[in-house]
């Protein structure tokens, strides 16, 4: 999914919304999301997963093609662990919507 898409679909959900008010409330969120890890801090969103910020050292490389070294600078890049929530729900198995509508029909 990739961000306007996401607009789309929260606009979708709440028709009394919008879609400029919902795209500049995700922008605002992604924002945040990104001056906290400049930041040096950790964002942790509770059930969907933490972002959080990781040091690699400058280290030789090696062209693939050529063969040649090259230097590889230090960097920050962004770490992302998943949620428990989210590790749940990608690892539960695939239910057919049938299936799905007779085991609610069970447990009413």
């Amino acid at each position: 999914m990739i961000r306007s898409e996401l607009v789309a679909r929260v606009a979708a959900q709440n028709p009394h919304l919008y879609a400029r008010d919902v795209e500049a409330v995700v922008d605002a969120i992604l924002d945040r999301i990104t001056d906290a890890l400049v930041n040096g801090h950790r964002v942790e969103l509770r059930g969907f997963g933490a972002f959080s910020t990781k040091q690699t050292k400058a280290r030789d490389g090696r062209n693939p093609r050529s063969g040649a070294h090259v230097a590889v600078p230090a960097r920050t890049t962004v770490n992302f662990t998943r949620g428990k929530l989210m590790r749940v729900r990608l690892n539960r198995p695939k239910v057919e919507p049938e299936e799905e509508a007779e085991r609610l029909l069970r447990a009413s």
